[in-house]
C-alpha cells in the first residue's frame, strides 16, 4: 500500500511540474466530449465497468469485514489505505477529500464525482488538457498531452492498485484485464 501511495505521489508531482499544477475535475467533465456513440461512448463504457463502482464496494459488509481483518481503525470508506485505490486523486489537494465545505456546492459536486476510479485515475488530472482546443491539438499530434499532465495508461498505472498488497488481490494479467475496460475512440 505504501508503494502504491509513493508511486501516485511521484506521478502527481511529475504532472504538477509539467506545466503548472493540474487539478482533478471529475469524470462528468470528461463525459461532455467522451460520450458520443460515433466516438466510442467512453463514458458509458466506464460507467458500466468496475472502476465506476470502486468506491461503492467500500460500503459493503464484505469490505467492512476486510477492513476489520486488516486492523483498520476506521470504516473502509474513511480509510486512506482503501481510498488510495478506490477514489480519484486521493492525497492531492484537488482530489477526493473526506470532507468538503458543504456551503460550496461546486466543491461538493466535484468531490462526489471523484468517488470512483474515474477517468483521471488512469489519464491524470484533467484541468490542463480538458478543453476541446487542447484535445484537438493532442489528437492532431501538434501538442504532447504529457506536457499537460495527460497520461497514456499502461501496466505500471494499473499495478499501483492491482497488486499483491491489496487484500482482495487476484492474479493480474494486464493484457487480459485491459480488454475488460478498453474504451478506445474508433475515429483515431
Amino acid at each position: 500500500m505504501k508503494r502504491a501511495m509513493l508511486i501516485l505521489l511521484i506521478l502527481t508531482l511529475g504532472m504538477a511540474f509539467a506545466q503548472g499544477e493540474a487539478d482533478y475535475i471529475g469524470s462528468k467533465k470528461c463525459k461532455i466530449c467522451h460520450n458520443k456513440a460515433e466516438k466510442g461512448s467512453q463514458f458509458d463504457k466506464w460507467s458500466a465497468g468496475p472502476h465506476a463502482k470502486a468506491y461503492e464496494t467500500l460500503l459493503t459488509d464484505a469490505s467492512k469485514a476486510i477492513a476489520k481483518k486488516q486492523g483498520l481503525k476506521t470504516a473502509p470508506e474513511n480509510s486512506p489505505e482503501c481510498l488510495v485505490c478506490h477514489v480519484t486523486g486521493w492525497g492531492h489537494s484537488s482530489g477526493y477529500q473526506l470532507t468538503v465545505d458543504t456551503a460550496d456546492a461546486r466543491a461538493v459536486k466535484t468531490n462526489d464525482d471523484l468517488k470512483a476510479v474515474g477517468c483521471e485515475s488512469c489519464h491524470g488530472p484533467g484541468s490542463l488538457y480538458k478543453s476541446k482546443s487542447k484535445m484537438t491539438e493532442i489528437t492532431a499530434g501538434t501538442l504532447d498531452g504529457a506536457t499537460l499532465g495527460l497520461i497514456e495508461p499502461n501496466e505500471a498505472n494499473c499495478v499501483t492498485c492491482h497488486n499483491e498488497k491489496s487484500p482482495t488481490y487476484k492474479p493480474f494479467k494486464y493484457a487480459d484485464r485491459v480488454k475488460e475496460v478498453s474504451h478506445d475512440d474508433p475515429t483515431y
